[in-house]
């Protein structure tokens, strides 16, 4: 079958890969000053890791694969530990656990990830403008 819309399928990847950057960056954000998650620890910063072409290429594949994500895991990070006495959640000594989240760090990121899934849409819009272009010649 003729692909007249060749690198669709890559764009379309990485703008899967990128929404989902975004959502783990949101989830971030939200979660900067939750001292207890579902395990009772505080939240744990999640960050996702792509699987490179590297990867691919190791695992005996020739092909540039579109961009995948490899997996979403959790920052090594410890939490921060801050005094806060009158906190009811305050240990013996008056200290909070609260996630090692650096907010500035979550929005540069944000935007980082916001720019590339711009740039991936503007490679769609492109392609499809050609394709366009193309059958409009057979009509001349």
């Amino acid at each position: 079958m003729i692909q007249i819309l060749t690198g669709i399928q890559n764009t379309s990847a990485a703008l899967d890969a990128e929404r989902t950057r975004l959502d783990v960056i949101s989830q971030n954000i939200a979660n900067a000053h939750t001292t207890h998650d579902v395990d009772g620890k505080p939240y744990q910063r999640r960050v996702v890791v792509f699987e490179t072409a590297l990867q691919q290429a190791m695992n005996g594949s020739n092909a540039l694969l579109p961009s995948q994500i490899a997996k979403v895991e959790k920052d090594t990070r410890p939490p921060l530990q801050i005094y806060n006495p009158g906190n009811p959640e305050a240990d013996a000594n008056g200290m909070v656990s609260i996630p090692s989240i650096n907010i500035h760090e979550e929005m540069a990121d944000l935007i980082s990830a916001s720019r590339t899934y711009e740039a991936n849409l503007a490679v769609v819009k492109n392609a499809r403008s050609m394709a366009m272009q193309t059958l409009a010649i057979g009509h001349h």
